[in-house]
């Protein structure tokens, strides 16, 4: 009885424990999913072809490709449907297209030409994520619906997190036993049925505490004046860039890609060329990483408890850009693995803390608009983060070498240094810019200069 009672106020609740019980479950199927394309495309379709490396990459391009071009639109929706249909809704459609793939997938491969087999999947790689877009935000609403205490969606988006980094840790190792002992179609039966314990999941629950989200309807006079997609849009558009709040957690963000989305790039050259190490040695480093986002996903909701989701994130991003910094000048691999570790665990906590400013920062009607353009903004920059990080290392500072104090420089650790103390400076940015908690000096708790702006919230979520 004690271990229930324990476990209750972590999952927040009987609707939330099934929320997150289906969401672990197609996280896993999603790895599975994922790891099994790569390695079937690279291993069987493009086996010892010249273009494998550009046929992996394409399944990257659909999934940014379907973030890119749905994800901004995908909120409008979402603010107008009703939550738990639409995750019925895309749960459904996920699971019949998995579906449709494996029972193409039992024809021979050799039996289909390789463009065939690429489209099906790039397409099927497309609408998957294009469907993740109206899940995602739909489930974010729900979830401020269910969970109003800051500490506690902390705490849930910290269950996420970690969920997510365990998924991945579970996924990869158990996609290529199926894939080489029973197949490709069984793994992808696997995520297909994946997508079914989720649907089940969230038709078994009770979301009433959702039903205000129809609140907006009643400002409008009549069903002929409600506005339009295209003024929807660019109402939450304009929302948005006269937040100043939302910009700068945003731009905070964007900066934080700076660290992560280089080191995602640069990592593996690095484990070789700097630490010396095998390349079989490399899975280390992403376990470490996977552990330690899971340390800090974990630890995130008692430490926003602590100190506030503001100073979580501002302390996090100084501590996280410092301990980038240190990381590049590592010359050993286990010491390489320690720090890694202890680099994700506040990076973590600083993504997990961000989730309560967010909701806090907007309105319900909103919220999906405001995901669907945070979302994919983030996503640009790691994608930018990773190419500019990728051509500098490999040619605009391919040759560059050279010492600072004593300390040898080389194209890989410079990359990475230079990463962490933008991150470093994006923390003393958050640390000026993000609103102080209640209580705090008149200057933050200044209203907003536009008048017609919604006042900047505070971290207990009241404007």
């Amino acid at each position: 009885m004690s271990a229930l009672t324990r476990l209750r106020p972590t999952l927040l609740g009987p609707t939330y424990t099934r929320l997150w019980f289906g969401q672990a479950v197609s996280s896993v199927g999603d790895a599975v999913f994922s790891t099994t394309l790569v390695l079937w495309v690279a291993t069987v379709l493009a086996e010892g072809k010249s273009w494998g490396p550009q046929a992996v990459s394409g399944v990257v391009l659909a999934t940014s490709a379907a973030v890119m071009a749905v994800g901004p639109l995908a909120g409008v929706f979402v603010d107008r449907w009703d939550k738990r249909a639409t995750m019925l809704g895309t749960e459904v459609l996920r699971g019949v297209l998995v579906a449709a793939l494996t029972a193409v997938s039992f024809v021979p491969a050799e039996d289909l030409p390789a463009g065939v087999w690429l489209g099906l999947i790039y397409v099927t790689v497309l609408v998957l994520n294009a469907a993740s877009q109206f899940f995602t935000p739909a489930r974010f609403a729900v979830i401020a619906e269910l969970v109003t205490d800051e500490a506690d969606r902390a705490r849930a988006a910290g269950l996420a997190q970690a969920t997510g980094q365990t998924a991945w840790i579970i996924g990869p190792p158990l996609a290529a036993p199926l894939l080489f002992t029973v197949g490709l179609q069984w793994a992808l039966l696997f995520n297909a049925l994946s997508y079914l314990v989720s649907y089940l999941a969230i038709r078994g629950t009770d979301l009433t505490p959702a039903a205000p989200a129809a609140a907006p309807r009643p400002r409008a006079a009549g069903a002929a004046e409600r506005p339009g997609l295209f003024q929807d849009f660019t109402a939450g558009l304009r929302f948005f860039a006269r937040n100043r709040f939302l910009v700068a957690l945003l731009l905070l963000t964007v900066i934080g890609q700076l660290g992560t989305g280089a080191l995602s790039t640069l990592n593996v050259f690095f484990a070789t060329r700097n630490l010396h190490a095998s390349a079989e040695l490399y899975g280390y480093l992403g376990m470490a990483m996977g552990i330690g986002g899971i340390a800090g996903a974990l630890a995130a909701g008692r430490v926003v408890q602590w100190i506030g989701a503001r100073r979580t994130t501002w302390i996090g991003l100084m501590v996280s850009g410092a301990l980038l910094v240190l990381y590049s000048r590592q010359t050993g691999f286990p010491a390489a693995v320690t720090l890694l570790f202890v680099f994700i665990v506040p990076i973590t906590m600083l993504n997990t803390a961000m989730a309560p400013l967010l909701l806090a920062a907007t309105p319900q009607e909103f919220r999906g608009r405001v995901v669907a353009v945070f979302y994919p903004v983030t996503r640009l920059a790691a994608m930018l983060t990773a190419v500019l990080s990728g051509w500098l290392a490999g040619s605009g500072l391919r040759d560059f070498s050279g010492s600072v104090a004593g300390v040898r420089l080389g194209p890989i650790d410079t990359v990475l240094a230079v990463s962490g103390l933008l991150v470093v400076l994006a923390g003393v940015y958050a640390r000026l810019a993000l609103p102080a908690p209640a209580g705090a000096p008149a200057k933050a708790a200044e209203p907003p200069a536009d008048a017609a702006e919604p006042a900047e919230p505070t971290l207990e979520g009241r404007p």
